[in-house]
């Protein structure tokens, strides 16, 4: 890939612009970057001149972005922290034999991944482990993932889904809770608190409907927009909570929850294995894929 070096701007170019846009000064710009204000001044003009655009105005002892400042702004800090993301990979790297970046649910990379990793680690030792939490399919060529742990359908723009496994989800909830609202059938829960997965708020109604139970309230309770939190809030005593048994393996041996009925409910969609095009053949990343199916099998 050829760049233009006239269109790729100066790494300390973009710091200064983005260090002066934060505190709305030069000079405070400058006793950031340890640099007099005249040369944070002068990396500013130069930018303005290589876009062809005022960044900032002039008002009183302060500058304020223009509208085209304010447009340009995030995309420079974005740039910035994937600079910074790329060059701590790189020295974290640097003395491993390999390397694997993963892109994982948040509860299931904490609470499922995370905890099975030292076997992973012990089988290839020398490989450095990055992961981070992503909710959303994204683009490979955008964010350097190896793979990436999904849920939903096997459909992702430049990449194979490889199967992992079905999600079944099982109605549980703190002993509190039981002791004031006891359950001894499905019906029995539609008075009583229910506790919600914001990016899925049909799971309870469809519970109820593969129950047999009519339910009005299905849709009522608090929200929450991970696993994680509607875990702590059912631990807590918030209410009825929808949970894959896998993610509450913890608090089921400690007590603090427990399965409500045995009526689990496998949901609509599956967890899959999302490798690039071009990291099929990663040797690192076809060893993960081969444990994890190991795993969850």
């Amino acid at each position: 890939m050829k760049l233009s070096r006239r269109l790729v701007p100066d790494v300390t170019t973009l710091q200064a612009f983005e260090c002066a846009a934060r505190h709305g000064s030069f000079t405070q710009a400058a006793a950031e970057l340890n640099l007099t204000q005249s040369a944070v001044s002068r990396q500013i003009k130069d930018l303005e001149n290589q876009l062809g655009v005022l960044l900032f105005e002039r008002v009183r002892q302060r500058v304020i972005l223009s509208d085209a400042g304010q447009k340009f702004l995030p995309e420079v800090r974005r740039l910035l922290n994937q600079t910074e993301e790329l060059m701590v990979r790189a020295m974290a790297s640097a003395r491993a034999d390999s390397s694997l970046s993963i892109a994982s649910l948040p509860t299931f990379g904490s609470r499922w991944l995370v905890p099975r990793l030292p076997d992973f680690l012990r089988r290839h030792p020398g490989t450095v482990v990055n992961i981070a939490s992503r909710s959303e399919p994204f683009d490979f060529e955008e964010q350097n993932f190896d793979l990436a742990i999904h849920y939903g359908q096997p459909v992702w723009a430049r990449a194979i889904c490889n199967y992992l496994c079905s999600e079944v989800i099982v109605p549980a909830a703190s002993p509190a809770l039981l002791s004031v609202h006891p359950v001894e059938a499905p019906a029995d829960i539609g008075g009583a608190p229910l506790l919600h997965l914001a990016t899925r708020p049909k799971l309870w109604a469809q519970w109820f409907e593969a129950n047999g139970v009519e339910q009005d309230g299905a849709y009522r309770g608090n929200r929450f927009d991970q696993f994680s939190m509607v875990i702590e809030a059912a631990t807590a005593g918030l209410g009825f909570a929808l949970l894959p048994r896998y993610l509450i393996e913890q608090e089921l041996t400690a007590g603090t929850l427990r399965i409500v009925l045995d009526r689990p409910m496998q949901t609509e969609n599956s967890y899959y294995l999302a490798i690039p095009e071009g990291k099929l053949e990663n040797p690192i990343s076809r060893a993960f894929r081969e444990w994890i199916t190991e795993q969850v099998g």
